[in-house]
Order: C-alpha cells, then structure tokens, then sequence
C-alpha cells in the first residue's frame, strides 16, 4: 500500500508544493471550524449564564482588552459577529484547498495520460498484436479518471480527517476526558469496519471494472465490424453477445452496490448510536451539574464533525481500493519494456520513455543513409517454441531491384517482410542491410527508411489530402499531386466534389476498397522511403489499375528497393527476383521466365490464371456476338 501511495506521489512531480498548500488549507479550515463551537459554548456557558470563563491563556488576555465579558453580555451579537467571520475565514480555506488540489491533480493526470499514450506508442509490435483495444481504452480513460478522482478529493479527505483527530481530541480531553472516552466509544469499531469494507469492495470492484474492459472490447469491435456483421446479418448474433457481456458487468456492478448499501446503513446505524451515547450520558451529567452546558453543545457539535469524516473513511477507502486497481491496471501498461533505441554517442542501446521525443536526427545506429542492398542468410522465425513460420531463409536483394513474394495463406510471406521494419525479431540468423546487421540498426529511424502498405490501409477520418500528406508533411501541392498520379489515384480524387478536400469516414469507410489501397500506395509513394513494401496492397484493384501502378513503379526503378506480396501472377511477372514460399520456406526463386518453365506452384498458379483468363475472354466474346445479333433483329 505505501509503495501505491509513492507512485501516487510521483505522479505529482512538479506540483506537490501546491498539493502541500491544499493540505495545509484543509487543516486551517478545519482549525476555524472546531473554533466554532467555543465560541458558543463561551456564549452559552458566560455569556448567557454565570460560569467562569474557561480558556488558554492567550484568548482570556484578548477578551480582556476587548472589554472583557461584560461587553459581550452587553452586546451579545458580538459572539453571532465572531461565528460569522470564523465561518467565512472556514469557508476562504476550504475554496482554496478544492483549487488548489483540484489544479495539482489535474495537472497530474495530464502527465499520467501524456506519459500513458506515449508509452503505448512506443510499445513493440507483438504487444499490440496480442493486447484488447477496448481494454486499452478503457485503462486510458475510466481508470485514470479513478485514480484522477481519488487525489483531487479522497486522498485530501484522508488528510482532513486525520488532521480533525489531531485538533479534536486534545481539545475534548481539556475539556472533560470522561466524556471524550464515551465520545470515542464506537469510533474504533466503525473504522474497523471500514477497513473491513474496503477489503472487500477492493475485489468486487476489480471484478466489475475488468467487466467493464470487456464490454468495451465487443462495443469496440462491433462498430470497427459494422460492415461485416451487416453483411453477414450478424445483429442478433453480435446483440446476443453484448447483452451477455451487460449482463456480467450489471450483475457484478449491482453485488458492488450492494456492498456499499450495506456499509452506508451499518456505518448510519453506528454513527447515530454513537451520538445518542454521546447525547443520553451528557444529558446525565449536566443534569448533575459535572457538565456545562455549553460543554455539552461543544461535544454533540464535535462527535457529529468528527463522526461523519471517519464515516466517509468507508468511501475513501472504497475509492482508494478502485484507484489501487486502476492503477495496478495502468501499471501493467507501464511496466511493458519498450522497444529498445541505438543512439549513436552513446554507450547505452536503451532509451528511456522521456528520450523519444528529444532525439530525432542522432538515432540510426551504425547506418547514416539507407542503399537497399538486403542480405538474408538463413534466417528463420518463431511465434512461440512450438511455432516456427520461417525456416532457413536465403536471398540478396540488390539496391532498387524489385522482389516479389508468392505463395498460398500462411507460408510465411508477410511475416517475411514484418522482419525489415523490426516488427518482429528474428530468432535466428542475420538479415543484413547494406552491410549492417538489422538488429544493430535503431527501429525507429529504420521504420523512417520504410514504407509498408498493407492489404487493409488504415486511413483516419480527415480529408484525402491530409491523409497522403501524412506520408510527407513538408511535400507541397505538385508532390502530392505526383504521389497520386504513381498510384493512379489522382483523376480520382478530382472527380470528387471537393477534390482533395474530401472528408472520408473512419478508416476510409466512404472510399472503396481499391480507393483506399491507392491512397495508402500515394502515402506511401510520397514519403520517398529507399525501401517500398506492397503487402498484397493491390488485391482490391482491378487489372487495367494494377498494370498502370505496375507502369509507373517500372519508371521508377532504380529509386526504391521495392517488395511485392500478390496472387495475381501478372502483378509479380516483371520482379527481378521472386520467391515462392510454401510452409516458411523458399521452395522456388528465379524470374518470371525461368518459374514458368520449371515444374512448381508457379507454373501451376500461372496455368490456371490464364486458362482463367482465356475461359473469361471468350464468354466475353460470345456475349459481344449475341449482343451484335440481338441488336440487328430490334433494327429490322
């Protein structure tokens, strides 16, 4: 718990001085608002009636040069003055702790959330290829909204209360310790039973809020789906399955409710028989002259502030438990290693999350500019112990040459490629890039040094423009123009209403399926990277556009050493080298020409295309012929 409560505290690097000032105007205000009832209790017991004045020192001496309490018999609206302004300097100090925790804790979060989102973003490919979207969502915004909630307000409120222990209970014991000790008779019991309470609260909020996180995966990943469950007429399916997930968070969330009905009426139960207590045995011994009454009014009036503070220690520690869980929940995020930086002048390979927004230009290894000569030497891969994918894989690519990777779902072709950004690591072997070693080369410059583009491109919801530029956020106008005449994009793009300017959905919902591959080609074509990889980027294009983009990648040979996944042999036909995979391994490599006449998959794909073609060319033909003659006959 005290190691929570330091991460807590770390969290408010920066504005824990201000924190501090928070608690400090908790204990002023609490200070004024137990001065209260000394003040009535002194108009009660001498001004009203005859009792000597029972005071420190320091207060007798000031009421004495005030005129003494004959002033105040005289002119008893005094004491209603003196509550009043006590009141109000209560009040001035309460406002300026809640804007100042308020300010801290804001600013906290602000950072959390900050080094949270940067953390993510820096995170390896295998962790997000395994983690839930909709969990990490909900970890990004309702558990830090907890923990946000528990420093501005519940983590004051442990300081308030303790700070009224430390006031009350010497004041009480001045002023009659048999009554403070029936005073404090039930107290120990209601804060063991929050304790207890917050036992048990922990767990079933852990529960709730990890049902939570899956409610939110299915909602995610329905509206992601939306196309594909309306496709499939997939509703009732995808309703069934959410009410299950609704049912599990309400049932859970309605036993933690449960457990906080019962602890509010227990702890209203405890808190009233305390003050009855309080009230039945002061009746008792003022009625016997051991107690003033003024004294009895000071009692009641405190047994009732400081009951309600130990009371709400059940919600404090009921929220304590669910930022405890939150933060556990984030810690888990933050405790991921992240993918480790090459940093040239430095002795150390490993960044620190603070360092990859500060170094741009100086991360790149041992490389200052990437050729495009690509050497893999037996190079194999695994998931897991029990999964290999890849199995002794050889080939050099040279600079600017185009590659083309054939082979059916599964043999291992767009992991192949996963390989050069570092998505993945290769468990053995030695991929080399101009000579380096991959893995002595920093991923994030790299990945500066690649473009992908993938079979399903992810566009964002912003204009056409702005999604290529982000491929090149300095290219000008004619740059994203060229881009887009490369991937033949660009007359399409214009016969939209607004060009350029058009705003498609999330993730390019509005476009078509080969639109998107074009735009995310034009990205990539614009970002001018020494390395291209098209991962089955033109399946979703028809032949006519795939023979144009082919065209003008041709135009530009020599200037990116380019990849090609594709099942359409005519897509691959005029790579400089193409490797056929079948179960991780390289079963055939050669050009065009030479597959063609060797005995293989190839060879078999490439007979059945064109027997595919030629079956479709004729049909076509006999359908012409038909429409020939049927429209002779409408003319006669």
């Amino acid at each position: 718990m005290i190691k929570k409560f330091k991460i807590l505290w770390s969290f408010l690097e920066g504005k824990k001085i201000q924190y501090i000032a928070a608690i400090t105007a908790v204990a002023i205000a609490t200070l004024f608002s137990y001065s209260i009832p000394l003040v009535i209790r002194f108009t009660i017991d001498s001004v009203i009636g005859d009792k000597p004045l029972s005071a420190p020192f320091f207060i007798i001496s000031a009421i004495n040069k005030l005129g003494g309490i004959e002033l105040f018999q005289k002119k008893i609206w005094i004491s209603g003055l003196v509550i009043i302004i006590l009141t109000l300097i209560q009040g001035l100090f309460t406002y300026l702790q809640g804007r100042w925790a308020s300010k801290s804790s804001e600013s906290a979060i602000k950072k959390l959330r900050e080094k949270l989102y940067n953390h993510l973003q820096h995170l390896p490919f295998t962790y997000h290829s395994k983690a839930k979207t909709g969990d990490l969502i909900q970890r990004c915004t309702s558990d830090v909204e907890t923990i946000r909630r528990f420093i501005s307000v519940q983590f004051v409120s442990i300081g308030r209360t303790l700070i009224m222990i430390i006031i009350v209970l010497p004041i009480m014991l001045s002023l009659n310790a048999k009554m403070t000790l029936v005073s404090m008779l039930i107290i120990p019991i209601i804060f063991f039973f929050a304790v207890i309470f917050f036992l048990k609260v922990k767990a079933a909020f852990k529960l709730s809020d990890e049902s939570d996180g899956e409610l939110s995966t299915v909602l995610q990943e329905n509206l992601s789906g939306i196309r594909v469950v309306r496709a499939f007429a997939r509703q009732s399916f995808e309703t069934d399955k959410f009410n299950e997930k609704n049912v599990n968070y309400r049932n859970l969330t309605y036993r933690l409710i449960v457990l906080l009905a019962w602890y509010w009426s227990i702890s209203d139960l405890l808190c009233l028989t305390q003050i009855a207590i309080v009230l039945i045995f002061g009746s008792y011994l003022a009625a016997n002259g051991i107690l003033s009454l003024g004294t009895l009014v000071v009692f009641i009036t405190y047994v009732g502030l400081l009951l309600w503070p130990i009371r709400q220690m059940g919600r404090v520690l009921t929220d304590m438990g669910k930022a405890f869980v939150s933060l556990d929940r984030i810690k888990m995020i933050l405790d991921e290693p992240l993918e480790e930086r090459i940093l040239n002048n430095h002795n150390s390979p490993t960044l620190l999350l603070d360092d990859y927004s500060n170094h741009k230009g100086d991360i790149n290894g041992k490389l200052n500019k990437v050729i495009g000569d690509i050497v893999f030497d037996n190079v194999s891969f695994k998931y897991n112990e029990n999964i290999p994918v890849l199995n002794n894989i050889s080939f050099h690519v040279k600079p600017g040459q185009i590659i083309a990777l054939l082979g059916q779902t599964g043999s291992g072709k767009s992991t192949l490629v996963n390989l050069l950004p570092r998505l993945y690591e290769y468990t053995e072997g030695s991929i080399k890039i101009d000579g380096v070693e991959l893995n002595e080369i920093d991923r994030y410059w790299l990945r500066k040094q690649i473009s992908i583009i993938l079979q399903e491109p992810f566009l964002y919801s912003r204009t056409i423009m702005e999604n290529i530029k982000m491929g090149g956020s300095h290219a000008d106008e004619n740059e994203i123009h060229n881009a887009a005449n490369v991937a033949v994009v660009h007359d399409v793009i214009l016969d939209f209403d607004n060009g350029y300017e058009t705003l498609v959905g999330e993730k390019g919902v509005t476009l078509s399926g080969g639109q998107k591959q074009r735009v995310a080609i034009a990205r990539a074509i614009l970002q001018n990277s020494p390395i291209l990889i098209f991962d089955d980027s033109f399946s979703a294009v028809d032949t006519e556009t795939d023979l144009k983009i082919r065209k003008t990648l041709k135009e530009r040979h020599g200037r990116a050493t380019t990849f090609i996944i594709a099942h359409r042999i005519t897509t691959l036909s005029q790579a400089d080298l193409i490797l056929v995979m079948d179960d991780g391994k390289i079963k055939q490599s050669g050009s065009h020409n030479e597959l063609i006449k060797q005995d293989g998959l190839y060879s078999r794909i490439w007979n059945i295309q064109n027997e595919l073609e030629e079956d479709i060319a004729i049909e076509l033909t006999k359908d012409d012929v038909n429409d020939i003659k049927t429209e002779i006959l409408k003319r006669r």
